[in-house]
């Protein structure tokens, strides 16, 4: 199905718009974090423009939803829903995590089909979550993303190793996170063809909510952690 999208991710450091009009696309993978909210609007418009797509005719508008950065999270949906609102449009939740096996899905050995993604959730935790490449080349989701410490993810792919983990929790955590299978770093991916990849294919799929449905997917409440919790979630000396 043809379609004019906008898609939005900043739920890492790094900040990810895509465009597109049919098989017309443009997309932008640059430094986010802080400056995220800054730019997005501008990033935007510029990969609306690209593809001569008016802000008016869109079909829908992308967002990654999580789980990620508190703050990015809350800035790609802000933006997506408030535009969305404002035409009139749906809006497509994609899952964040997602987007990093998408990205990395051009770099998997013959034959790879599980894999696992594992992103520094910071505080000594990982976002991570599995899937599957079925044969008609969409991701399914075999375990869902969820927050672990380390040594609980590790003690689940102990128990059931990985085929492959992609994503940055593995250069973050070194010898943490154990029999990892083949790994693929996030390095040097093209993040925001990878997130409009997946809005393609959610709007094909009938995936669309509406504006006020919308919400990022938090999976910490807490934000920091005391000096003692810190300590107590270093790795042993011993």
């Amino acid at each position: 199905m043809s379609a004019r999208l906008l898609a939005l991710d900043c739920s890492t450091e790094a900040l990810a718009v895509a465009a597109c009009d049919g098989e017309r696309q443009s997309t932008r993978t640059t430094a986010g974090g802080a400056l995220a909210s800054s730019r997005i609007i501008a990033l935007a418009l510029e990969a609306l423009a690209d593809c001569a797509v008016p802000v008016a005719q869109l079909d829908a508008v992308a967002f990654g939803a999580g789980p990620g950065a508190f703050t990015g999270l809350r800035c790609a949906c802000a933006v997506a829903q408030g535009l969305a609102f404002a035409l009139g449009k749906p809006v497509l939740a994609i899952d964040s995590l997602m987007i990093v096996a998408e990205a990395s899905r051009a770099r998997l050995p013959r034959g790879l089909r599980e894999l696992w993604v594992a992103m520094d959730a910071r505080m000594h935790e990982a976002y991570a979550a599995q899937y599957r490449l079925a044969q008609d080349g969409h991701w399914q989701v075999t375990s869902a993303p969820a927050l672990y410490t380390l040594p609980a993810l590790a003690a689940c792919w102990r128990t059931t190793p990985p085929h492959g983990v992609a994503g940055n929790a593995l250069a973050a955590f070194g010898e943490r996170l154990p029999d990892h299978g083949v790994a693929l770093p996030d390095e040097g991916v093209d993040r925001a063809a990878a997130l409009l990849a997946l809005a393609r294919r959610a709007f094909a799929d009938g995936a669309a909510i509406a504006p006020q449905a919308a919400a990022p997917l938090y999976l910490r409440d807490k934000v920091a952690l005391t000096t003692a919790e810190r300590q107590a979630r270093l790795p042993s000396r011993a």
